[in-house]
């Protein structure tokens, strides 16, 4: 329940503090005096957004701060999973600056104001008499026969595995799709594949037949170098090889006179090992020179696939090649897995879809079971309120396809007089009966819903006389189940209350505030007296007063 609202800075408030009953409170105030501010004001801490220009001082921010009891354990989880301090008086504050900024923050945690805003759906409901149009709302329709059917954890279930359902079609949609896209591709990637494959790439090849192909296309020029180096080495009559044996025997003459004459000779000797050793690899070289055209023909038939495959693959080695053969078979072998995976993911929806069913099934038999009650429990408060005649009748139809609420269509129609056939409530109910239905209807999810205050603003519209009095005693049979605010402009109304507000103008300054205060036996007297008879109330006035209080 509310126990206090603080509002600083907004509207025509400069500052008001506003602590609740926990039963029926009443706040009722001179026309324009800015009763329906104060719900303006809790719409901020509830999630609303905020605009600058109904700031009361422009060059002040605006604060707005409700204390809460809270009796409700499911609130206390949604507090630690968004890592919000839970207490059982729980302060919900917003702050707007000057420039437009906002900022919400739950016991001093900064949150979202959309978390804001479901910790405030849980706390409070509004009912304006703008709100009746809400009973035309096929989803708030469905809504009331869901909560009189006391069918929460059930419910609750089936959309948790609906949105498991939805999220597997998704994903079957999307893989389906991108199956269809790969199929189309399938032939012309199998053509690469089989091309690639057929080639029988080798990661070094390209490189061997190009250095091959170089030295067959140069065979002469390589062998007429190599027997020109063997003839200067050794075959010439004038050559290395004799020359560097003459050498070594001229110095061998002179070893004696010279200890390094022998060292140098010794190098000699090995210089003539080495050469007459690359005479010998010379030899074997030329020797291994063949010109070979049909080899040099089988190579550029061999460069030419693999050049052609660079270029139609648009890359320059066959590493790049393979990588895309590679890709290719990986490509091909995702069809079959993904054909499988589809398959599973059909298999696993089925599944899927025949539990939801059963759910949505039972969902629909709670529903089935509770309209008639619903209907006679409906047609009782309106029969309190003034309306005897009138009754409702729900409509329960079956969707083609399950949705998040199951598969079950509700449909309200309304008739306010005997003999009138029902029809969709828009069409038929005026202002009045419209805010007289709503008020039923909400009176009895009261008794089912463990929502702690219940805000009413001026719903009393187009009614009044002993209406207005039975409205009144349905609105106070209201605080046995929650905390009950209630915006009126009816004495009758008024007069239930456990606790009375007054919203009054002031006007001794050079601008125009609204305040609020918490009436007194004899004030309430007074301010239910002049909603009878106007300003400077008789005695008669006053004495009815009194009676509409059950003052003696």
């Amino acid at each position: 329940m509310l126990q206090k609202l603080s509002i600083r800075n907004y509207a025509l408030i400069d500052s008001v503090d506003l602590e609740l009953d926990k039963g029926l409170n009443i706040i009722t105030g001179e026309t324009g005096a800015g009763k329906s501010i104060m719900l303006g004001a809790l719409s901020l801490i509830l999630g609303q957004r905020a605009e600058t220009k109904y700031f009361f001082n422009q060059a002040k921010k605006c604060i707005i701060e409700g204390q809460f009891l809270l009796n409700d354990t499911t609130l206390q989880s949604f507090f630690e999973e968004n890592d919000i301090d839970f207490y059982n008086e729980s302060i919900l504050r917003r702050e707007i600056s000057t420039d437009g900024k906002s900022r919400a923050f739950i016991n001093d945690t900064p949150v979202t104001l959309t978390v804001m805003k479901q910790v405030g759906e849980r706390l409070i409901d509004i009912h304006s008499q703008h709100a009746t149009l809400e009973v035309n709302d096929p989803g708030f329709q469905l809504f009331v026969v869901d909560t009189l059917a006391n069918h929460h954890t059930l419910l609750a279930q089936y959309r948790e595995e609906y949105k498991v359902y939805k999220k597997a079609q998704q994903q079957l949609s999307t893989l389906q799709g991108a199956m269809t896209d790969a199929r189309s591709r399938q032939d012309y990637e199998q053509f690469l594949f089989n091309e690639l494959e057929a080639a029988s790439l080798k990661s070094d090849e390209q490189e061997q037949l190009e250095a091959e192909l170089q030295m067959l296309n140069n065979a002469e020029n390589i062998k007429r170098s190599l027997v020109n180096s063997n003839n200067i080495l050794s075959e010439q009559e004038i050559s290395v090889l004799p020359l560097l044996k003459e050498a070594i025997n001229q110095i061998q003459g002179i070893e004696k006179f010279n200890a390094d004459y022998g060292a140098l000779n010794e190098r000699l000797r090995s210089s003539l090992i080495e050469i007459k050793d690359i005479a010998q690899e010379v030899i074997a070289f030329e020797e291994g020179i063949i010109f070979n055209p049909s080899r040099i023909e089988e190579i550029n038939s061999r460069l030419d696939i693999i050049y052609n495959l660079q270029q139609k693959h648009r890359v320059n080695s066959i590493e790049e090649l393979l990588a895309i053969e590679t890709q290719l078979s990986k490509n091909l072998s995702e069809l079959l897995s993904g054909d499988e995976e589809i398959e599973r993911l059909e298999k696993e929806i089925a599944e899927m879809k025949e539990l939801l069913t059963g759910k949505a099934t039972e969902l629909s038999a709670n529903r089935s079971k509770s309209i008639t009650s619903t209907e006679n429990e409906v047609a009782k408060v309106l029969k309190q309120v003034g309306m005897p005649n009138a009754k409702i009748k729900i409509e329960q139809g079956a969707l083609a396809e399950l949705n998040v609420d199951g598969k079950d269509t509700i449909t309200l129609l309304f008739a306010a007089n005997s003999g009138q056939a029902p029809a969709p409530v828009g069409k038929v109910a005026s202002g009045g009966e419209l805010s007289r239905l709503m008020l039923a209807i909400k009176s009895i999810m009261a008794k089912h819903t463990s929502l702690p205050t219940l805000i009413f603003d001026e719903i009393d519209t187009g009614i009044s006389g002993e209406t207005a009095v039975r409205v009144g005693n349905v609105i106070g049979e209201l605080e046995h189940n929650m905390q009950v605010i209630c915006i009126t402009h009816l004495p009758q109304i008024a007069a239930k209350g456990d606790a009375h507000y007054f919203v009054y103008k002031n006007e001794e300054s050079e601008r125009t505030t609204t305040g609020i205060r918490k009436l007194k036996s004899e004030d309430r007297i007074k301010a239910i007296a002049e909603m009878l008879s106007g300003k400077d109330p008789g005695a008669s006035a006053i004495k009815n007063a009194q009676e509409l209080l059950g003052i003696n």
